[in-house]
Formats: C-alpha cells, structure tokens, sequence
C-alpha cells in the first residue's frame, strides 16, 4: 500500500474541525447523561464517559490507517468486504453467537466492548455500491436490470437485519443506496417504481405484525398512553420543553434522572436540547449540516476530477450522515416513530463511533486524492 507523502496542500479542515467539535460535545453529553445509570449500574459515575472516550481512541486510529490506504484497494476488496459483512448479519441472530439485549439480537459480546454488524455493513455496502456504479454504469442508466441487481442484495441484507430486529438500520441502508443509485443516473420512473415498492412492503409488514401499528400509532399522540407505549417518547418531549431557550444548564438535567430511558444513545439529542436549549440545539444541527455540506463538496470535487469511484463513496457516505442524523433527531422530537438509531459522533456506542470516524477518513482520503490529482 502507498504511503502519504507530505504535499503542499492540506486535508479538508473544516471538515476535521466540524467532526472534532461533534466529537467533543459528544462525549460531553455522554459524561452528562449517563453519570446517574452509571452510579446506579457499577458505582462509577464516570463509567460511560471512560468507556466512550476509549471508542473513540480506538476510532481515531482506524481513521488514521484508513487515510493511508489508497481507495483502489477498497475498491478491489469491496465484494469481500461485503460477503464478510453479510455473514456478520448471519452469525449474530444464531443464539449463543449473537448477544441478545432488550429482545433485540443484534451484538456479538467482545468482553470489553460488543459489536454491532450493521455498522461496518454500511460502509461495506456504500463500498459495494460505488464499485458497482463504475462497473456498470451504462447499464445503470439504461437498463431495469442495473438498478434491480443492487437493490436485490440490499433486500437480502434488510431481510438479515430485520430477523436481529434492527428497523433503524435498515431504513439507513435502503435510503443510502436508493439515493446512490438516483445519484448515478437511474431513470426516474424505475426510482420511483421502487420508491412504492418499498411502501407497500413497510405498509405489508406493520399489517403482518400489529405491534407496528402500535407503535406508529403511540408516536403520533403519545399523550394518549404516556406510561406505557407512548412513555419514552412522553419523556423526550418533556425534556425538549424544559430547555426553553438556553437550557437549564450542564448536568441540570431532570429527564435523565431514570425518567428518560436510553438517554445517553438513542435520546442524547433530547437531553442536549434539556441542558442547551435551542440555543444548543441550533448549533448542533448547524454542525451536522456543515460536515454533510463539506461531505457532499468533497464527492462534488472527485467528480469534477474524474474519480466517480471516490464520488459515489462520499456522496454514500454524506447520505448515510444525512438519513441517521434526521432520524434520530426527528424520533426525538417525536417527528418520527421510535427507530433506535444513534446520533452520529455524538450518542454512547462503539461500532457507531468506529465506523463514523472511518467514514470520515474516507472523506479525507478522497479529499486528499483529489488535490494530489490536481497538483500533479
């Protein structure tokens, strides 16, 4: 593999600081939100925050390797890649190999840490998809059969992460590569064909199984059952509320007091709103635009210079940022129904945190590629 060699030009720094910057709220918020579970659980208010910060640790220095290797051999690894992630998928929901948590199989239990498949499976995919783009662009663009080959891989990779149950995951993946796939030129009519598609099916599967009307039904008034099915939601509202303008202050929180389940992964956003306000609020959705606006320049700039396999990667990549980050905002503002998705950079987690920063690297990676094209 090639090694970077120092150049007269310098990464993407906005998008380095934009990502430090939610790395550090991040972590911030982690300490605050979780101190009370923590003394509850181990007796050790800091626990969470420690453990956070060794992710992230360990995520700076995939991210750093993955700035040294050159896309070209992602591109040549990315079937591989792909398979290895979809036995991942396989091997966690067969009992004594997954680690079951809340009725949900979806981790394999390291000891000191647990993983996640569906994380690395979205970056493998989004590696998929843009090798595939290049291979079979023409027939992408023309042809029915270029846009149903990828989009049937991504039904038996959805099929796996809905036997873990893992809806959040899925519901990344579909719109990361149906965005991909428009991106590349697939002809309206079969995007939107697809887009029903995929709404019959969702609407299929809440009518096969009624608990998901449930609780689509208890997101849209959960007023109407707020100590049961509607509770989490109830709790995150509440919080939202409390934080008026400028918040009630770090580590002022009162939701977070066993009121809020989750509150340090799936429901930091509502605590943050709770301690910072709108205030708070506004800076960081300002943050999470920024990074997806530098994510979609850097793909822009590939583009311009002819390296469509580094585009499609970070155009994948600034959609995935896109998608999870509106969801998990939007459950928390009771937008949407409850999906389990963290908040990238930013909420309690390992796998997430890991793959987030590799992705960034990606980004700095095609960054770095692109202005070595243009000053050679």
């Amino acid at each position: 593999m090639a090694r970077l060699q120092p150049h007269h030009f310098q990464y993407d720094n906005p998008l380095i600081l934009s990502s430090t910057a939610l790395l550090l709220l991040g972590l911030l918020m982690v300490a605050s939100t979780s101190i009370n579970i923590a003394v509850m659980q181990f007796n050790e208010p800091l626990y969470f925050f420690w453990r956070q910060l060794v992710y992230i640790i360990i995520a700076l220095i995939l991210t750093v390797i993955t700035i040294q290797i050159p896309l070209k051999w992602w591109q040549t690894t990315s079937i591989p890649l792909l398979f290895s992630g979809m036995l991942m998928l396989l091997l966690v929901v067969i009992p004594g190999i997954g680690h079951e948590v809340n009725g949900s199989m979806r981790w394999f239990s390291l000891g000191f840490m647990s993983i996640q498949p569906s994380e690395p499976m979205k970056l493998f995919m989004i590696l998929f998809v843009s090798g595939y783009l290049i291979r079979r662009s023409h027939e992408v663009q023309e042809s029915l059969s270029g846009f149903v080959k990828p989009m049937a891989i991504v039904c038996i990779i959805t099929g796996l992460l809905l036997l873990e149950p893992d809806y959040g995951a899925t519901v990344v993946l579909f719109g990361t590569v149906l965005g991909m796939l428009f991106l590349a030129g697939v002809p309206l009519r079969q995007f939107t064909s697809w887009i029903v598609v995929v709404s019959f099916a969702l609407v299929l599967l809440m009518i096969i199984a009624p608990y998901r009307i449930q609780r689509l039904t208890s997101f849209m008034n959960p007023w109407a059952d707020p100590f049961d099915k509607g509770f989490q939601l109830v709790q995150a509202l509440i919080a939202i509320g409390r934080g008026e303008l400028f918040g009630v202050g770090l580590g002022l929180s009162v939701q977070k007091l066993t009121y809020l389940p989750e509150a340090h992964t799936d429901f930091l956003f509502a605590i943050l709103a709770e301690e910072f306000g709108l205030f708070g609020v506004l800076i960081v959705i300002g943050l999470f635009v920024f990074l997806i606006h530098r994510t979609f320049a850097i793909a822009l700039n590939a583009e311009r210079h002819g390296m469509y396999y580094a585009a499609y990667i970070a155009y994948g990549i600034g959609l995935c940022f896109a998608i999870q980050t509106s969801i998990s905002m939007g459950v928390n503002l009771g937008l949407l129904p409850t999906k389990g998705l963290t908040l990238p950079l930013m909420s309690y987690g390992g796998s997430s945190m890991i793959v987030n920063c590799m992705m960034l690297g990606f980004l700095l990676r095609i960054d770095y590629e692109a202005k070595r094209l243009k000053f050679s």
